[in-house]
């Protein structure tokens, strides 16, 4: 009976976690940049000898969905799309280095090129900083050019070069702040190879379609694990009577 409401409850415990990340993920459905999350459970059986027969469920699967997203054009000179494969590497409030995909930039009031949070945006040899009075024109591979906007309008100067990563997914890893880090710690080395598409930003790659179908199933599961324990519960309680009445 214990067996029952054991797996009964974990793997409600764990539903309910899974509903948390689909929710999630259908909240960030026009948010820019943003990969969806994936969950998956399984069977893990307890490490104890007195019960080799228990089992619990754990959501220990969670992976992360890396694939790019639709570009919406803007026209707008600091939105930049990662064109395929590749990251924007940002200074992190710590100092180290976050990666993300969304290139909705903006140039702070000190002239620091920036995210719409306030993460300065990484060059070739630190934050990048951006000239006042000046027209900002970014390349396919990351050059940030400027030209004055008064006096001579001929004359183009390179700036600085969007720092643009490229490491194995496998060693990503998603932060609480929705940034991604090298599992290992450290900064990932600038990948010539990654191009970049100026005016554009990335859209969210989450399937709102697929997602709701997975948030259908997930309650249905809930129902069912949650019914398990009602079971469970009248089982118990008809074995008591026969026990009393025996």
């Amino acid at each position: 009976m214990d067996r029952l409401i054991y797996t009964a409850m974990t793997g409600a415990s764990a539903t309910m976690g899974q509903e948390a990340a689909v929710s999630h993920n259908l909240a960030n459905a026009t948010s820019t940049g943003f990969k969806a999350e994936l969950h998956r459970l399984r069977a893990v059986p307890v490490q104890n000898a007195l019960m080799p027969t228990r089992a619990f469920v754990v959501d220990a699967s969670v992976q992360d969905d890396l694939s790019t997203g639709p570009l919406q054009h803007t026209n707008r000179p600091f939105d930049v799309a990662v064109q395929g494969k590749g990251w924007f590497a940002v200074q992190m409030p710590d100092g180290t280095e976050g990666y993300t995909r969304n290139g909705n930039f903006e140039v702070s009031a000190n002239g620091i090129l920036q995210t719409r949070g306030g993460l300065p945006v990484m060059g070739s040899g630190g934050p990048i900083t951006v000239p006042p009075d000046v027209e900002v024109a970014i390349g396919v591979d990351g050059t940030v050019s400027t030209v004055a906007r008064t006096g001579a309008r001929n004359s183009t100067s390179a700036v600085d070069q969007l720092k643009l990563v490229n490491p194995p997914e496998a060693d990503l890893r998603r932060g609480p702040d929705g940034f991604f880090r090298l599992a290992a710690g450290g900064a990932a080395p600038a990948d010539p190879t990654v191009k970049v598409a100026a005016g554009y930003l990335e859209g969210s790659n989450v399937n709102v379609v697929e997602q709701m179908v997975s948030m259908i199933s997930l309650a249905r599961q809930y129902e069912m694990q949650t019914r398990m324990l009602s079971t469970a519960q009248e089982m118990d309680r008809s074995a008591g009577q026969l026990v009393a009445k025996g």
